[in-house]
């Protein structure tokens, strides 16, 4: 994020996800599915060239944004220093000015936002919270955990996601910026992930929320550290999130997987960011064996019931796809849908990419169901 001139702009981008979501009409909900969303949910964004090389199956939406991304010119993620790379522009970035020259209107936000810093093992965390203008409560608790490879990203990045989970939702969003790597090396962030979780189990009710219906929240990285809380949770014996759902999660260590070798050149995760985040989370390379990192590897049997969402257009989908078996395996409740036609980090385009609006109405519609 380049600066605080957009801060607006991004609260209120996700707003558009409410206001203008299309109704699911996709298909039943089965392990298998592998979704597009309605077409008639088009926001008229047309590439200026034709697809890249490694997404020949891109959907205009979600090339408009890649286009967008790679005019900034911004040297490769994986060739910097993490605090250089915090400095380059986001897909955010690329949505949000997308929005600005289509002229994309978005309508008031449905959620008032405060923040609170929270006392950690080792040092503090900032939260960001999103409650319901609408209501008394008590509302249903996501907490929810950014993407960035452990390494970049923050709550602004990723506003748009825990916003409209909110508002689709009608639930109290805990947004948590867990600290970040080189700066401090696993497993802070999933320390800082599941004393965030505590923390919002012991405060639910002044958060205006419902102590007994806490669910998680993570994408890519997040995704990982949300599926940890459920684990540690489990195996600490406190209260287990009802629901957790898993957003292309980092799943496993193995980079050949096929979807590796497919998109090993893919904006905007490739699989030399993918080395790059490992090398700068982890002392050693060992560590990517740990079954916090390698969730296949993990003990699952207990935990809640799991919705894994993946792109087509992404190493990592096959991670959610083994993760998702996995699950299965061990006896856990998963339903799991994909994404076609769309690359990482899609989930929070909801106001241009009308996949990412569908795949946030299928996420709000699972957890609404948990909270019943």
């Amino acid at each position: 994020m380049k600066s605080n001139l957009n801060r607006l702009l991004i609260a209120a981008l996700s707003v558009a996800i409410t206001a203008s979501a299309c109704t699911n009409t996709t298909k039943t909900n089965t392990s298998t599915d592998s979704l597009t969303a309605d077409s008639t949910a088009s926001t008229g964004l047309k590439p200026a060239g034709p697809p890249p090389e490694w997404g020949q199956s891109i959907k205009p939406e979600m090339q408009s944004v890649i286009e967008k991304l790679a005019s900034y010119g911004d040297k490769p993620i994986e060739t910097l220093s993490a605090a250089d790379a915090r400095k380059n522009h986001t897909p955010t970035d690329a949505v949000m000015d997308l929005i600005k020259v289509n002229h994309i209107k978005l309508p008031a936000p449905m959620v008032d936002t405060t923040g609170k810093d929270i006392d950690v093992p080792g040092g503090k965390v900032h939260l960001r919270i999103y409650t319901p203008k609408s209501g008394n409560g008590p509302f249903p608790v996501i907490v929810y955990y950014h993407g960035g490879g452990f390494v970049i990203a923050n709550l602004d990045v990723y506003n748009a996601s825990a916003q409209g989970l909110a508002e689709q939702v009608n639930a109290v969003v805990v947004s948590v910026a867990y600290r970040l790597a080189p700066e401090n090396k696993f497993p802070t962030a999933h320390n800082d992930a599941f004393a965030a979780y505590e923390w919002a189990i012991k405060n639910a009710v002044s958060l205006k929320g419902d102590p007994a219906k806490i669910a998680v929240v993570g994408e890519s990285a997040g995704g990982n550290l949300a599926a940890n809380v459920s684990i540690m949770a489990r195996d600490k014996n406190i209260m287990v999130p009802v629901h957790e759902v898993l957003v292309y999660p980092i799943a496993q260590a193995n980079m050949n997987t096929e979807s590796y070798k497919m998109y090993a050149n893919a904006k905007p995760l490739n699989k030399a960011m993918m080395t790059w985040f490992t090398e700068k989370y982890l002392t050693t390379m060992i560590e990517a064996q740990n079954p916090k990192i390698s969730l296949v590897n993990a003990k699952l049997k207990g935990l809640p019931p799991t919705t894994i969402i993946t792109a087509e257009i992404d190493p990592l989908h096959d991670d959610g796809t083994m993760l998702a078996n996995k699950l299965a395996e061990a006896g856990v409740k998963v339903n799991s849908r994909n994404y076609e036609g769309v690359t990482h980090e899609f989930f929070g385009m909801a106001a241009v990419v009308p996949e990412a609006k569908a795949a946030q109405a299928y996420a709000a519609e699972q957890l609404k169901a948990a909270f019943k």
